[in-house]
């Protein structure tokens, strides 16, 4: 058998890299091409070389050259990630995190907690260095979800400075304002008060090696979401809605503020919470109390992802009302339902992180 570089690529051009929907040969993922004899080597960068990848790959590049050379050849596949563009380890606040998720709803009572706890401990399942930042000052809830309301942060030193230790739960380190007042106290701060508590939770805690870190935002966009846009590089953002216009409507402002021009924070998607409330007793029914499929259509209308649409059921409220996130439930509608949002979440990093250049920060104008 005798191939050219030409043919082997045009072949290679019928593989499709499973994260980034595209084939790897205009993706520029085929590095290091020889070909000797009938042995066809290469290098094949993928978005997530996990083993399952590799192997799913692999079957997929040896149908396509069977397809086109037969069976007379060999081939030597070294996988590798996909080179990301820039290193987000450079910066100076969180220099050892990986990427950076900001979880946002237009307003309140969507359950944006509920799926900012559940996506933290689900990417910790996955192996992965888990932080999360609960940002929501004025109710912070992170504290119930995660079983920690007797639980207070210590100080850690490193490099000679005392820092705050944040608080580990399932796999993941916490921080919450929740951590320094009483749980009956409330809280009334103006908004320069609440950006510098902010502040501490980023700059005086030691959040060390992360892969993520997850941001749990108030309602609505003010203050503390300036805050954090002005001070970090935001990898991408996720909206919680649910279905019912009313919460659409606010939903649609989330994603345009993270959509504008001057701050320019990539939307990873929406996730549909209480898509649709199904008994304990009749799993296989559907039953739309807040409509049916507004979060989709609202996705498709943005031109975003819909990352998952969460069941409206008892035992999501009593997880997170006991400190042990839904997800933790094996083989339940509810942990499918948070497990395939964690797979999307992952995908669409995956993808942000290859496609687009990273976020900057939002530079602060004054006149």
């Amino acid at each position: 058998m005798s191939v050219s570089k030409e043919e082997v690529l045009s072949a290679l051009g019928n593989v499709i890299e499973p994260d980034l929907k595209k084939d790897v040969v205009s993706l520029g993922l085929v590095k290091d091409l020889t070909i000797e004899g009938n042995k066809i080597k290469f290098t094949l960068e993928l978005s997530s070389p996990v083993m399952h990848s590799k192997k799913r790959m692999e079957e997929t590049v040896a149908f396509q050259f069977k397809r086109m050379f037969g069976d007379d050849f060999e081939m030597e596949i070294n996988f590798k990630g996909i080179e990301k563009k820039g290193d987000p380890t450079l910066r100076k606040i969180l220099p050892g995190v990986k990427n950076i998720i900001a979880v946002a709803s237009g307003k309140g009572g969507v359950g944006k907690s509920t799926v900012t706890a559940n996506l933290a401990v689900g990417l910790a399942k996955k192996g992965y260095k888990v932080g999360l930042i609960d940002a929501d000052v004025y109710g912070p809830s992170m504290p119930t979800m995660f079983d920690l309301n007797q639980t207070k942060p210590f100080a850690v030193t490193k490099n000679g400075k005392d820092y705050i230790d944040p608080v580990e739960s399932y796999g993941v380190k916490v921080l919450s304002i929740g951590f320094f007042v009483q749980n009956d106290e409330a809280v009334i701060w103006r908004g320069s008060m609440a950006t510098k508590a902010i502040n501490q939770l980023l700059t005086d805690a030691w959040w060390g090696d992360l892969d993520y870190m997850l941001i749990d935002l108030p309602p609505g966009t003010g203050d503390i979401h300036l805050t954090f846009v002005q001070t970090i590089p935001i990898t991408g953002a996720v909206i919680v809605s649910t279905p019912q216009e009313v919460a659409l409507a606010d939903a649609r402002k989330g994603v345009n503020m993270f959509k504008q021009d001057n701050i320019n924070v990539p939307v990873l998607g929406i996730v549909e919470n209480m898509a649709y409330f199904t008994p304990d007793e009749l799993p296989d029914n559907k039953y739309y109390i807040f409509g049916k499929d507004g979060a989709k259509m609202l996705a498709e209308d943005l031109n975003v992802n819909l990352l998952a649409q969460i069941p409206l059921i008892q035992s999501i409220r009593e997880s997170g009302d006991a400190g042990r996130p839904a997800i933790l439930q094996e083989d339940t509608i509810s942990a499918k339902a948070f497990e395939e949002m964690v797979t999307n979440v992952e995908s669409e990093v995956n993808k942000r992180n290859v496609l687009l250049p990273p976020t900057e920060i939002v530079r602060i104008t004054t006149y």
